[in-house]
């Protein structure tokens, strides 16, 4: 957030930034979504509360699409309506664990899970993934998580993973989705890329196998609807009185307009938009990955999906002379325009020294940005 923070800042004084460091699709909702937002906003019907966990029949579609994409069958009634995944996070942790549960997460990982969590009186076990385990999290390194912490209440997994991109295929979440109901440690799958892959490994639902997971998703990737502020959380049976009521205490609803709106998103139309636009960052990878080696960038992990590059920038920071990858980005986006997200929020141990190019920019963006990324010597 300091990077966008500065990012807003350089342009507003009038200066150039090609900006690579947001997680943020950027050619916004579907036209469906937007016409019926504008259709909503100048009827006359009012947009006033809906129930806690949301609109019925945005749930049904919810569930529809996981019949179209996965061939589940899902009760619109375990589907809880949230404000972005964000607000499926908080409410799922509040409902599955308790003060002190501890809770495994791979590092690097998406921060928000760390402190969520932390901020709920869980103990976070952070899992080191490396690039033997593709940056996610495996049976034998949860037994030994559990050998050197104890019994795990909790473990969240994200495929496609942010900062990553690594996935997981169907057979390795099945084997994670057993060894949680083995160990009875509740599984938290973020899905919300989803939609948004590059056909190098197959993109697996938790709720294939067992329903006892906790699938969280978002409108903001696959469909670009970040501030619509609008996601869901497929729940266990047991959880959803739970959700139910704090849902009701700590948002009352999620945005109403924004719900009615994210009902067109599941027209034929918003699909085929949505496909197009994964297309172009299956292109902007692509082009990415033929430009590595003008960058002079060490490893990387593998990108599966969502958009994501994560690097190893330990040669470039070591010949700006600078300490870490925090000063480095900071230097870049001074000298060059381009803004880059540096790694240690990602990873406080060994992320220093890596950072995350989001390629979800404009094609011309990201083209401009890598030549100024290969001609920056200092």
């Amino acid at each position: 957030m300091e990077i966008i923070d500065a990012v807003q800042r350089r342009r507003d004084s009038g200066s150039e930034v090609f900006s690579l460091c947001a997680g943020e699709p950027g050619g916004g909702a579907p036209t469906d979504v937007r016409e019926r937002a504008a259709a909503l906003l100048t009827a006359s019907e009012p947009l006033g509360y809906t129930s806690s966990l949301g609109l019925p029949a945005l749930r049904r579609a919810i569930a529809g699409h996981y019949g179209r994409w996965y061939d589940l069958d899902v009760d619109p009634e375990r589907v809880a309506i949230t404000t972005g995944s964000s607000g499926a996070f908080v409410l799922a942790f509040l409902a599955a664990f308790e003060h002190g549960d501890r809770v495994a997460l791979a590092r690097p990982g998406y921060p928000a899970y760390r402190n969520i969590l932390r901020a709920l009186g869980c103990e976070v076990v952070e899992i080191a993934c490396g690039p033997d385990e593709r940056y996610q999290p495996t049976p034998a390194l949860l037994d030994a998580a559990v050998a050197e912490h104890g019994p795990l209440a909790g473990l969240v997994l994200a495929s496609p993973a942010n900062p990553t991109g690594t996935m997981v295929d169907a057979d390795e979440l099945e084997a994670l989705s057993g060894w949680c109901a083995d160990n009875g440690t509740h599984l938290v799958s973020d899905e919300i890329y989803h939609g948004v892959t590059a056909g190098t490994r197959e993109q697996a639902c938790a709720w294939s196998f067992g329903d006892d997971a906790t699938i969280v998703s978002s409108f903001s990737k696959y469909w670009g609807m970040t501030g619509w502020r609008l996601g869901w959380a497929l729940l266990p049976e047991g959880l959803v009185g739970a959700v139910d009521a704090l849902a009701g205490n700590l948002a009352l609803c999620p945005p109403t307009l924004a719900q009615h709106a994210a009902i067109a998103a599941f027209t034929e139309r918003s699909y085929a938009e949505a496909d197009a636009a994964a297309a172009v960052y299956r292109e902007h990878r692509r082009l990415l990955l033929d430009r590595l080696p003008t960058l002079g960038w060490g490893m990387t992990a593998p990108a599966d999906g969502a958009f994501y590059l994560y690097a190893d920038v330990t040669e470039r920071i070591r010949a700006a002379g600078e300490p870490d990858s925090a000063a480095w980005c900071r230097r870049l986006l001074a000298e060059t325009g381009v803004a880059l997200t540096p790694g240690a929020d990602f990873d406080a141990v060994d992320g220093t020294h890596w950072a995350r190019l989001s390629y979800a920019a404009d094609s011309a963006v990201l083209r401009e940005a890598l030549d100024r990324l290969a001609g920056w010597r200092v």
